[in-house]
């Protein structure tokens, strides 16, 4: 079955970085485009960033571009999500999702608190 594990979450200071990751297994990873989404407290999920099967194409939100980079390994079944410049409005559940034959899949989630 599908699974979506995301790790690297913790609590970082304004300005600060952190890696995201999410171990993908139970589908052909390499032929997939993976997501990831936030969920801030009270707010409804937003899309963060998106990457293409092989990495060539990538999407973000206008609140992230320029401080995040999504990308993926395809010999590890895993994307990541770098994060730079972080801000208190970055404070969220983060979440990488997969649509496979037409169903939304997705992890767990790791929580990201930016704060002094």
């Amino acid at each position: 079955q599908v699974q979506l594990v995301e790790s690297g979450g913790g609590l970082v200071q304004p300005g600060g970085s952190l890696r995201l990751s999410c171990a993908a297994s139970g589908f052909i990873f390499s032929r997939y485009i993976m997501s990831w989404y936030r969920q801030a407290p009270g707010k409804e999920r937003e899309l963060v960033a998106a990457i293409t099967s092989a990495g060539g194409i990538t999407n973000y939100a206008d609140s992230v571009k320029g401080r995040f980079t999504i990308s993926r390994d395809n010999a590890k079944n895993t994307v990541y999500l770098q994060m730079n410049s972080l801000k208190p409005e970055d404070t969220a559940v983060y979440y990488c999702k997969v649509r496979f034959n037409g169903v939304d899949y997705w992890g767990k989630g790791t929580l990201v608190t930016v704060s002094s």
